[in-house]
């Protein structure tokens, strides 16, 4: 399989080029991303752990989904095309909002995001892909922080950093019942 391109962005997120995503993980570049944050009618958010296999931060847990959009695809459609490819399902999103954001890991990779945070609707069961997800959970917004504090390597680098911002978001709009 081909390995895929980021949308390598500037500081505005405008579009500057493409390139291959290890090489740009490899050499810490400015990428466009998108994490998915999946909540229920309970108010709870599903988070996944990932899988065994994954090339980093196997069997941490992490938000719904995340990825990279492709060149022409928008942001909800990125973020529908994977939710479909990691969770098996797919639920309307919106846009709530964006930032830059590092991340290194011990593999040498740095995560060097414009990340667009969307959030959805779905109260089934996923039907998980075993080489993306490993188990998925609801947890309360609530439950997840104090996990955060209390056990920070359970968690991928990159959610510690996006979830403070998501949960900021839905308490100061009454999205966190």
């Amino acid at each position: 399989m081909k390995e895929e391109n980021v949308i390598l962005v500037d500081e505005n997120d405008k579009q500057i080029g493409t390139m291959p995503k290890m090489e740009a993980h490899e050499k810490a570049l400015l990428h466009r991303a998108f994490s998915v944050f999946i909540m229920n009618d309970k108010g709870e958010t599903m988070l996944q752990q990932r899988a065994a296999d994954k090339y980093h931060s196997p069997l941490l847990w992490t938000n719904t989904c995340c990825s990279h959009q492709r060149v022409g695809e928008s942001n909800i459609e990125a973020g529908k095309r994977r939710l479909q490819e990691e969770m098996g399902f797919v639920t309307g999103l919106d846009e709530l909002i964006s930032f830059i954001y590092k991340a290194p890991f011990d593999n040498g990779l740095t995560e060097h995001e414009f990340d667009h945070v969307m959030i959805g609707s779905f109260d089934g069961e996923p039907d998980i892909n075993p080489a993306e997800v490993a188990d998925w959970k609801w947890m309360k917004p609530e439950a997840v922080r104090n996990d955060i504090e209390a056990h920070p390597e359970r968690y991928t680098a990159w959610f510690k950093i996006i979830f403070e911002r998501f949960y900021k978001h839905i308490h100061q709009n009454n999205l966190g019942r």
